[in-house]
């Protein structure tokens, strides 16, 4: 850890994870979404294990989840990737997958929230836009968080990007980060590489790190 000006500047991943200043994200792990990805078994069980260890050290822990409105209520932009994603020839052929009561919409259930986690919807890919994420963040002290989950080149990237221009430090746990396209979620990790604003961790490191 460096100091200048009355500032701490952490450099290395254990600076970062100090529980009482770093939070975790756990991005999107809705059935719905799992559902679309092929080893979805092998990453809700990493997903658990930093969770785990994260509530035992005393993390703040938030979950995101990715909604769907009523088509009465889609605009241009949400008819425009709907269809793209559900590879659909007009808006009437679009159906929402997560709408708020839809079984898909659900977070999978071995990772429950508990009382004591927050829980936020959001309509776009960056976590940070358009919820009281950061506001909540910022309000307890937190400079940095750590996210996983899915999808790496959808909504994670997006979200570490977002968040280090809010100046936090985002740290992305690779291995436990599913993804659509693996060729796709491998060149967003590599730019995040790139950038240099992210930490870049695997499952057992975060998980010991967490564990002192």
């Amino acid at each position: 850890m460096k100091n200048i000006f009355g500032l701490s500047i952490p450099e290395t991943l254990e600076d970062v994870c100090d529980p009482q200043r770093v939070a975790l994200l756990v991005y999107d792990m809705q059935v719905g979404i799992l559902s679309q990805i092929k080893d979805a078994d092998e990453i809700t069980r990493r997903v658990l294990k930093v969770l785990t260890a994260a509530r035992n050290a005393g993390v703040r822990v938030f979950f995101s989840r990715h909604l769907s409105l009523p088509k009465e209520l889609m605009g241009m932009l949400q008819f425009r990737m709907a269809m793209t994603w559900q590879r659909a020839d007009s808006p009437e052929q679009v159906d929402p997958w997560f709408l708020r009561d839809a079984p898909g919409f659900q977070i999978m259930l071995e990772l429950s929230p508990r009382p004591t986690e927050g829980v936020f919807d959001k309509l776009t890919m960056s976590a940070f836009e358009g919820t009281w994420l950061d506001f909540a963040l910022r309000d307890c002290g937190i400079n940095a968080f750590i996210i996983f989950c899915v999808g790496t080149e959808i909504g994670i990237e997006p979200t570490a990007r977002h968040g280090a221009d809010l100046g936090y430090i985002p740290v992305l746990v690779t291995d436990a980060c599913g993804a659509g396209n693996k060729e796709a979620a491998k060149r967003s990790i590599e730019s995040l590489k790139f950038a240099g604003d992210a930490l870049i961790t695997d499952t057992e490191t975060i998980c010991q790190l967490l564990r002192k």
